[in-house]
């Protein structure tokens, strides 16, 4: 079997089958979505939100199908009059492409990858109430730190700001005071298979969808909201995944020290692309570049056969994205993956 190092879906924690095991002996697997087994999973992976990720005590815990739902349930069920879309890379594009088709009133705000946001050139205009950043950019490996986060939010106090933590929460600290939407998919960072999203909200962010009212579709926040006072969902829940999520968070230490973990190994791997001679860094800035994607250049021919060779070594780089494909990798730098996991790749990589 080979160990990949894609970006997502990606390797999941080695103690999951024990995990499987646990839930089908248990009896997760048949639990009814109104059952008090299900109320109590809900409630105590909430809980766990808040001991080891640090979610506040008055955010909510909501639980969709994935990332890209969140798009959808933020645009229509948030948003009133337009959103204001700051992003880098070809996942925040889809999120904007995503929310204009909803509200063709949603304006774009481009950085380069190198780039990073300069909040005091901001005009976000009174036309628009929500600000969506898309703070870890898996695409080309980028990310928006979070003092920039801070900066916006005390510029624009007034707003409702969401946030796309796809490829980052889990893995780094998050200040959620800073932002009222955080929202992620669990085959990253989480280490778990894909098939479940994570949707965090604010009381901000509840009372402006209250105060929208937008209700009756199947994932309309309001709906989910009412059900979620509960500890229960408005349709039939990715039971499993919420139990492999709970089990994954128990174990997990609290995210400052997995931060810490990722931040030093992510400095041992940017030193050893550094030393090498024929690729570099995508991202050359570095408070533009993630602590949890990796993306390296170089020359198409090379790019492929390093990729190759890896394979042969019984490792899987991840692929570049879109345009960057011919010409780039990626490394997932995420918790499931073991320093020494990660310190074999770093020996691979400096023959080059």
């Amino acid at each position: 079997m080979k160990l990949t190092f894609a970006p997502g879906p990606s390797k999941v924690y080695d103690k999951l089958p024990e995990y499987m095991q646990d839930a089908y002996r248990e009896g997760i697997l048949s639990a009814n979505h109104r059952s008090a087994v299900f109320m109590d999973l809900y409630q105590e992976t909430e809980t766990l939100f808040r001991e080891k990720l640090h979610l506040p005590e008055d955010y909510k815990l909501l639980f969709t199908s994935s990332a890209t739902e969140n798009w959808e349930i933020i645009a229509q069920s948030v948003v009133e009059s337009a959103a204001y879309h700051i992003f880098s890379g070809s996942f925040g594009k889809k999120w904007y492409d995503y929310a204009k088709h909803i509200e063709p009133k949603t304006h774009a705000h481009r950085i380069a990858p190198d780039e990073t946001i300069d909040v005091a050139s901001l005009e976000i205009g009174p036309e628009f109430d929500l600000i969506s950043i898309t703070q870890n950019e898996t695409s080309n490996a980028t990310q928006v730190r979070g003092n920039i986060i801070a900066e916006i939010a005390n510029k624009y106090p007034d707003k409702i700001i969401a946030v796309d933590t796809t490829s980052s929460m889990g893995g780094i600290e998050l200040n959620f005071q800073k932002a009222d939407i955080w929202y992620a998919s669990v085959q990253k960072c989480f280490g778990l298979p894909a098939g479940l999203g994570v949707l965090l909200v604010s009381p901000r962010a509840i009372a402006k969808a209250e105060a929208k009212g937008e209700k009756g579709r199947y994932n309309s926040l309001n709906f989910m909201l009412e059900n979620a006072v509960q500890y229960q969902t408005h349709y039939t829940p990715n039971v499993f995944g919420i139990y492999l999520l709970k089990r994954v968070l128990k174990d997990l230490k609290e995210i400052q020290h997995v931060e810490s973990r990722l931040v030093t190994r992510m400095r041992k791997l940017e030193d050893a692309i550094a030393k090498t001679t024929k690729f570099r860094m995508l991202v050359q800035n570095a408070e533009a570049r993630s602590t949890t994607v990796l993306a390296v250049e170089g020359r198409g021919e090379f790019i492929s056969q390093i990729k190759k060779a890896a394979e042969k070594e019984g490792m899987q780089l991840g692929g570049g994205y879109g345009p960057l494909k011919p010409t780039s990798f990626r490394i997932a730098n995420f918790p499931a993956i073991t320093d020494a996991e990660m310190d074999n790749l770093i020996q691979f990589l400096k023959q080059y």
